[in-house]
C-alpha cells in the first residue's frame, strides 16, 4: 500500500507521522510532496525512511492512496496536473470543497473521500470525520482503519460534515477554552498554572475515557458526583445560572 501525501503542513505532516508510527503501511511506502524543503527535512529527520519530493506528480505516480492536504484554494492547482484516476483513491482534507467539486479535477468515477481531522491528530488522538463517494465497503473500512490508527474515525454522510465539524474540529478549541478558564480559577485559588492545567487535562481525559469505553451517558456520570447538598451540584448550578449549556450550544451552531 503506497500512500502519497501532498502538502507537509500541520495536518499533512501529522498524518505522515501518524502513518509512520502505525502498522498500516511500511514507512518506506509513504511519500510526501511539498514545494519547500524545510518541512520535508524535518519529517525525514524523524522518519528517515519516508520518501520526500518537491514534485506532486512524482508523489502521485504509482500511489494507491493520494491524500491532498493543502488549502482549499490550492486544490484545483494541485489536482488538475496530476489528474488521479481509478484504481487510485483520493482523500481530501480541504474544508468546504465538496466531493462533487473534487470530481471535476480527477477521474469522476474514482473513489473520493473527504476527511476532517482535528489538531489532536498530531498526538494520534484525533476525532476524524470521513465521508465517501464511489467507494466500496472495503474502501470505506480501509479509510476507517487508517484514521482509527490516529485516534477515532467516524464515517458520515457529506451533509452531516458541517455539524460534525462544529463538534469535533472547532469543538477542540472550545474544550481548550474550558481548560483555560478552569486554570484561571485554579490560579486564583492558589494553585500553580502548570498543576492547574495538568489537573484539568487529566480530569477531561478521565471523563473522555468513561464515555468512550463505557455504556453510559454524561447525565449518569454527573449524577455519580453530585451528592445532595454537596459542592459539585453548587458548582453545576452556577454554570447553569451563567448560561453555560446555552453558550456551548450557541457556539456549536455558530460554527456551522
Amino acid at each position: 500500500m503506497r500512500i502519497a501525501i501532498i502538502g507537509a503542513g500541520n495536518m499533512g505532516g501529522a498524518i505522515a507521522c501518524g502513518l509512520a508510527q502505525g502498522h498500516f503501511t511500511e514507512t518506506r511506502d509513504i511519500i510526501v510532496a511539498n514545494p519547500h524543503n524545510e518541512k520535508l527535512q524535518k519529517l525525514q529527520a524523524r522518519f528517515p525512511d519516508i520518501q520526500v519530493t518537491n514534485d506532486n506528480k512524482e508523489a502521485a505516480r504509482g500511489a494507491d492512496i493520494i491524500i491532498v492536504a493543502v488549502k482549499p484554494w490550492k486544490v484545483k492547482e494541485v489536482l488538475s496536473p496530476i489528474h488521479p484516476q481509478r484504481p487510485q483513491i483520493l482523500v481530501s482534507l480541504a474544508a468546504g470543497i465538496s466531493m462533487e467539486q473534487l470530481a471535476q479535477y480527477v477521474d469522476p468515477e474514482m473513489p473520493i473521500f473527504r476527511i476532517i481531522p482535528n489538531t489532536a491528530i498530531d498526538v494520534r488522538a484525533s476525532m476524524t470525520l470521513i465521508c465517501g463517494r464511489n467507494a466500496s465497503d472495503e474502501q470505506r473500512q480501509l479509510l476507517l482503519d487508517i484514521f482509527n490508527g490516529m485516534g477515532l474515525a467516524m464515517m458520515l454522510k457529506e451533509e452531516q460534515l458541517e455539524a460534525a465539524t462544529a463538534l469535533s474540529s472547532c469543538g477542540i478549541a472550545y474544550v481548550l477554552k474550558y481548560v483555560q478558564a478552569a486554570m484561571q480559577a485554579g490560579i486564583e485559588m492558589g494553585l500553580s498554572p502548570q498543576n492547574s492545567m495538568r489537573m484539568v487535562a487529566q480530569s477531561l481525559h478521565g471523563a473522555a475515557e468513561i464515555l468512550l469505553k463505557g455504556d453510559t451517558h454524561p447525565s449518569v456520570e454527573i449524577d455519580k458526583v453530585t451528592t445532595p447538598g454537596g459542592i459539585t451540584i453548587k458548582g453545576l448550578n452556577e454554570l447553569e445560572h451563567a448560561g453555560f449549556a446555552s453558550a456551548v450550544i450557541r457556539a456549536m451552531k455558530a460554527s456551522r
